[in-house]
């Protein structure tokens, strides 16, 4: 009895650290990029992936939190690669949006990611899902259409960018199933970021310093003026590996459709924490649209649990 109440806690204590690392990275991100003026997205996820690189690696081969998976061929190198690049424009393309829309906005576009799986995982696989589970994409996107005429800060670059991140991390999903299906190359969440993280660092680096010119520079002198702004750097970027190892622990304590509901739940529980700390203005058509959309996520949900 003793035993199970322990494990509630410790699986309670789980999902509350990866809500708060989740919205913490949101808030933070949203705060450098809009609020503070940092205004360079590319070497902000540079920071990310080089503390995801350093902390996956003390996790892993110091502390031994997961076992170490070796790569075995060019093969799998080569399709991680290609899987890091993706999440790369998803993670970039995530933080350029939020120089532009507010986080509660960009929750409401990234809740239509199952949209996105749905359609890539047709015309890459040509798996084709039940007529229902088709349906349920039908709020889904309704929702989102809504939310974005109801928005009284709505910005179409920021909007693509943000439909363009969340379509990047469905492909990415996607085609990890795919590329690292076999037994042979299959790799946990926690291992396939310790080779994505180092790939991703390499592709951004120069990136940064052709895109965002000085930015080095820049922020040594800013540096100078503010501390503070290193601090938040340090801050967000722990943070930002923080989601990584708290989203694999609590999928590896919990079920798959308690880690659905969670998400869902994640969402609306980021909507109110960024309108109540940034003050963005809301409209009544924009949360109506936003509720629909989760209303068509739990939809989809269930239709896929009886699909299987």
């Amino acid at each position: 009895m003793k035993g199970n109440v322990q494990r509630q806690w410790f699986t309670i204590g789980l999902v509350a650290s990866w809500y708060t690392s989740n919205i913490g990275v949101l808030i933070l991100n949203k705060y450098l990029l809009s609020n503070y003026g940092f205004r360079y997205p590319i070497f902000l996820t540079l920071c990310h992936m080089i503390a995801c690189s350093l902390f996956s690696y003390i996790a892993i081969v110091w502390f031994k939190t997961v076992p170490l998976q070796t790569l075995r061929s060019r093969s799998q190198f080569l399709k991680i690669s290609a899987l890091s690049l993706i999440f790369c424009g998803s993670v970039v393309s995530g933080n350029v949006s939020l120089r532009y829309l507010p986080v509660s906005f960009t929750q409401a576009v990234g809740a239509t990611t199952p949209f996105f799986t749905a359609v890539f995982a047709y015309l890459m696989t040509l798996k084709r899902e039940s007529w229902l589970t088709y349906a349920t994409l039908v709020p889904v996107v309704t929702g989102v259409v809504i939310a974005s005429g109801g928005e009284p800060s709505f910005h179409l670059f920021g909007f693509l960018m943000c439909l363009g991140a969340t379509a990047a991390r469905a492909l990415k999903s996607v085609l990890q199933g795919i590329l690292l299906s076999s037994e042979g190359e299959k790799l946990n969440s926690m291992n396939l970021l310790l080779y994505m993280a180092p790939i991703a660092v390499f592709v951004l680096l120069p990136s940064a310093i052709v895109m965002e010119p000085n930015v080095v520079a820049i922020t040594v002198s800013l540096a100078r003026t503010d501390t503070k702004i290193v601090w938040y750097l340090l801050l967000n970027s722990a943070v930002a590996y923080l989601v990584n190892l708290t989203n694999f622990l609590v999928t590896k304590h919990t079920s798959a459709l308690t880690l659905q509901v969670l998400g869902n739940a994640k969402g609306a529980v980021a909507v109110v924490i960024s309108i109540l700390i940034f003050r963005n203005p809301v409209s009544v058509t924009g949360m109506l649209g936003y509720a629909l959309t989760v209303f068509g996520v739990i939809l989809y949900s269930e239709a896929k649990k009886k699909s299987k």
